[in-house]
């Protein structure tokens, strides 16, 4: 029988007391059992609204019935036909901002939860399924993949399931972009990154790390010596911005994205790092998206007493509304329409505390927000051992300056169309945060499978 709740079965987590004191993961997960009452709750429409709002289009009510039949791994069949990494997506998408928010069910209660139900799947298919996937038969074609975050694998995967040798080039030591170097171990365990990546791998996916393209090897070197036909650029943006505000050069100030990859891909947070890293007594966050909460939460389980300021309202948040009400039970205090204006030093340099202005809303800015502006004489401080800056990130500009004919952005994103991720170069596309500024996890995953699309395309037609 249909499940008519006008609510989601509710996701079971650590207690707010427990979970801020470890970076073990918050969400538990559904059971069978609740998996399929709640895909019990989908309707599964005609005009598949849910879909529409999915950037890598997911039959979503056709996984959905298969859950609530229990066959979750036909369920599991019909998610990766569209998505490389349903276990990535089912925790840090923003579902209730894309499918979750079509979802009909929506309009009288709350949506069917589509999210948790992805999670559960590919959980459950991670748990319980052991034989490989089969590996396609080459087609003798190559293609050569920069960055080994979502928009790459992505990309990497959909070329690979059509027989594509696919080569990933990545920066850092280890594979998953910002899945590994930004996202905290208590939102997307850094185990469950690994093995959606060793599932490409063993697609035929080659996965080379160390290599800075760019200095290490350019890309008019993988298309002339290297033999590749295209390269799919899925660098991201990880180069950070700053408020340029005195006091910013101090000991004890981090960009948000240096935080994070020290407790995340350098594991700062345990005993033994040889990279420690310690927000002190009292921290400062500045900045209201994910990364901001992200980058709260950790220096929370690190000891820190934390507080967030942001220029705007609880409304206006950017952060996704679990993650702020995570954040809120965990015991980081918020400052609103407050904005930094200077951070003080102590004697020896290091950070002594930060000084913020009062602000008011008033008419909107180019982003359709209310724009802050500052309240006269409100200026006041407060203390802080550390100041973590989370105000956004851009594109690094070293691609860009050592690939002629790579039209950019004025602020450094590389102009690519929309549909297909085609450059200024032939044979050279791109997509993810390198195109658009940093963005979500499931849009980079959709820039890179509609890339896939034209590459395959473009060499097929070649």
């Amino acid at each position: 029988m249909p499940n008519m709740s006008l609510k989601k079965n509710e996701m079971p987590v650590q207690q707010p007391e427990i979970r801020n004191k470890n970076f073990k993961e918050v969400a538990l997960g559904y059971t069978p059992e609740q998996a399929v009452d709640e895909a019990k709750r989908c309707l599964n429409c005609k005009n598949k609204s849910c879909v529409s709002g999915c950037p890598v289009q997911i039959d979503i009510p056709a996984f959905i019935a298969k859950v609530a039949e229990g066959e979750f791994e036909d369920a599991y069949k019909i998610i990766t036909a569209a998505s490389s990494l349903p276990a990535v997506c089912g925790r840090v998408c923003p579902q209730e901002t894309q499918c979750e928010s079509k979802c009909v069910r929506g309009i009288k209660g709350e949506p069917v939860a589509i999210g948790r139900l992805e999670r559960f799947v590919a959980d459950f298919h991670n748990a319980n399924v052991k034989e490989a996937p089969v590996k396609p038969e080459s087609n003798c074609h190559k293609v050569a993949v920069i960055g080994s975050g979502p928009s790459g694998l992505a990309c990497a995967g959909h070329l690979a399931k059509k027989g594509y040798d696919v080569t990933v080039y990545e920066a850092l030591h280890l594979a998953g972009g910002v899945l590994s170097y930004g996202i905290p171990e208590f939102r997307l365990p850094k185990s469950i990154v690994q093995k959606e990546i060793n599932g490409l791998k063993e697609l035929g996916v080659d996965v080379e790390t160390n290599t800075v393209v760019g200095k290490t090897v350019s890309i008019d070197e993988l298309m002339s010596e290297y033999g590749f036909e295209a390269v799919f650029i899925g660098s991201g943006a990880g180069l950070p911005r700053f408020m340029k505000i005195p006091g910013e050069n101090l000991n004890g100030v981090y960009s948000a994205n240096e935080f994070l990859t020290r407790i995340n891909l350098m594991k700062a947070y345990l005993p033994d790092s040889t990279t420690p890293i310690q927000p002190g007594n009292k921290a400062v966050i500045v900045g209201g998206g994910n990364v901001a909460m992200d980058a709260a939460r950790s220096a929370k389980r690190l000891g820190a007493d934390v507080t967030i300021v942001y220029r705007r309202t609880e409304k206006e948040l950017p952060a996704r509304a679990e993650e702020v009400e995570h954040a809120m039970e965990e015991g980081i205090n918020f400052h609103f329409l407050t904005n930094p204006v200077e951070i003080t030093a102590t004697e020896n340099g290091w950070v002594k505390g930060i000084v913020c202005q009062k602000m008011e809303l008033s008419e909107p800015d180019d982003s359709g927000r209310a724009r802050p502006v500052p309240v006269p004489d409100s200026n006041f401080e407060i203390e802080a051992d550390c100041v973590i800056m989370s105000i956004g990130t851009s594109p690094n500009p070293l691609i860009k300056s050592t690939t002629a004919g790579l039209d950019t952005q004025k602020w450094g994103g590389i102009i690519a169309d929309e549909e297909s991720g085609l450059t200024s170069r032939e044979g050279v596309y791109a997509g993810g945060d390198a195109v658009t500024g940093a963005a979500t996890v499931i849009l980079a995953m959709g820039a890179g499978k509609k890339a896939a699309a034209a590459i395959d395309e473009y060499i097929q037609n070649k």
